[in-house]
């Protein structure tokens, strides 16, 4: 029996939405839930220390676990990207962490892309204004620069890097290039500062056992900051490769200018 032209368009319409749909009621249920409050180095550090000879046993697996669970808190724009990419160098070694996460992230990202694309990008390009229009010609006539841009500038929220490329009308492979080259750079630079994290972490568990004798346990909490590993000087080193990114950008439109000045 063939669908009447009234069901056919809500058909349409809910097998692009529900995969939207059902990323935002997983979100909703781990904010819920407080699961994005357990993601921290503190619960990282107690895990590994209880799974220790776990995770030596059945390394691969751990891998692929961390990868996918990296890839899950990415899909649902879960905050904690700094703290897994630190986590996969302390785990596994910044090589191993670092390609992990790299795979992890990127595709979380991807799918986040195609979900964007599907349930949103369709309805925006055919009801979009002449300013978007614009801007999405202009995004897209250099889409691989200004992916590398807002991938390697520490700047823009993952989660909006990851949704605006799609509205923008960015084609997949230029998308996942972009992304997988964007962020090598701090992907692996995070996961170099985990892997040497083992001795900011018998500092804390030293200063933590001290409290203990002196104040108890109720006054004692053991503190691990991944936000200092977030450094001026690699904030610094970010923004310049973002902005070598789009050198190319900026000699296309000089030429243009100079020549149109003829």
């Amino acid at each position: 029996m063939r669908p009447t032209p009234a069901s056919s368009p809500a058909k349409s319409a809910l097998s692009r939405f529900w995969p939207l749909l059902a990323v935002a009621a997983a979100m909703a249920a781990v904010f819920w839930m407080g699961g994005h409050d357990m993601l921290t180095l503190e619960n990282v550090v107690a895990q590994r220390d209880r799974f220790h000879s776990h995770l030596d046993r059945h390394r691969a697996l751990a891998v692929l676990s961390y990868a996918l669970i990296y890839a899950l808190v990415v899909t649902l724009s879960i905050p904690g990207g700094l703290v897994l990419t630190v986590t996969g160098g302390l785990l596994f070694g910044w090589l191993v962490g670092g390609l992990a996460a790299l795979t992890g992230a990127s595709v979380g990202a991807t799918v986040v892309f195609l979900i964007a694309r599907s349930a949103v990008g369709e309805t925006l390009s055919q009801r979009m204004g002449p300013w978007i229009v614009k801007l999405r010609e202009g995004f897209k006539e250099e889409a691989f620069s200004y992916m590398l841009f807002l991938r390697l500038v520490p700047a823009f929220p993952f989660w909006f890097v990851n949704i605006a490329p799609a509205l923008l009308g960015v084609p997949l492979r230029t998308y996942v290039i972009g992304t997988v080259l964007g962020i090598i750079p701090a992907t692996f630079a995070y996961a170099t500062a985990g892997a040497g994290l083992d001795s900011v972490v018998m500092a804390a568990k030293k200063e933590y056992t001290a409290c203990l004798a002196l104040k108890g346990p109720d006054a004692c909490v053991m503190k691990i900051k991944a936000g200092s590993l977030l450094t001026k000087e690699l904030i610094l080193a970010l923004v310049l490769l973002g902005v070598v990114a789009l050198i190319p950008i900026v000699l296309k439109k000089w030429r243009k200018t100079h020549a149109a000045a003829k």
